[in-house]
């Protein structure tokens, strides 16, 4: 384990502005990948890139990686064989990274905690690992996800366990069932981050 990856973690969920989250991965993006597939045992991308190849039934859909990171669900969508996917990410860093990976079609430098420069009904599917967890994007950014892809389209996300309890989530998610905004179709429990024991809920809704 590189000596410095624990204080970079650690950073990245303790953030107490924009400006300390964009600063931390700042400082974590060129070794993120490594530290977090091979020292965390990073699961959360294969898992839900596989959850919503599940539920899409082309390859050719126009898909928005939200919160892309270094992208490592683009990569293993562009395995999986689709090649419209756009990235969108908060750090210019962490999106320099992903650029160099060659399998998005846009990248996109967004706010996920504001409104998305991004017209509505944009996107077949929006897919989004690692975003909705500590000191990051809030429940509330579901309306923006639901407005950006279309009607009939497809939302896969992750929430980290922790906070999937302490910042109200579910009980967005269900106001949003219950005012017809999406219809869940898959929910579970799954692994997260495998050395660190840490689990996720993983979730796909579709648009209505």
């Amino acid at each position: 384990m590189n000596q410095e990856t624990p204080e970079l973690w650690k950073a990245t969920y303790e953030a107490k502005t924009p400006q300390e989250l964009i600063e931390a991965y700042g400082k974590w993006a060129h070794l993120y990948d490594n530290d977090t597939l091979e020292v965390m045992g990073y699961v959360g991308p294969k898992v839900a890139a596989d959850m919503l190849d599940f539920h899409l039934e082309s390859q050719d859909s126009r898909v928005l990686d939200a919160g892309c990171g270094t992208g490592l669900v683009g990569e293993i969508l562009d395995k999986l064989g689709y090649e419209n996917v756009d990235a969108m990410d908060f750090s210019a860093d962490m999106l320099s990274e992903a650029e160099k990976k060659e399998v998005y079609r846009k990248l996109y430098q967004e706010d996920m905690n504001g409104r998305l420069a991004i017209a509505d009904n944009s996107y077949d599917a929006t897919i989004c690992v690692g975003t909705f967890t500590f000191a990051h994007v809030g429940p509330h950014a579901f309306d923006e996800l639901v407005r950006v892809t279309r009607p009939g389209g497809h939302i896969c996300f992750t929430i980290r366990d922790g906070a999937y309890q302490e910042y109200g989530y579910r009980t967005k998610m269900l106001e949003m069932e219950a005012t017809e905004k999406w219809q869940l179709q898959e929910l579970r429990e799954e692994d997260y981050l495998v050395k660190e024991n840490v689990t996720a809920k993983f979730c796909t809704y579709q648009v209505l």
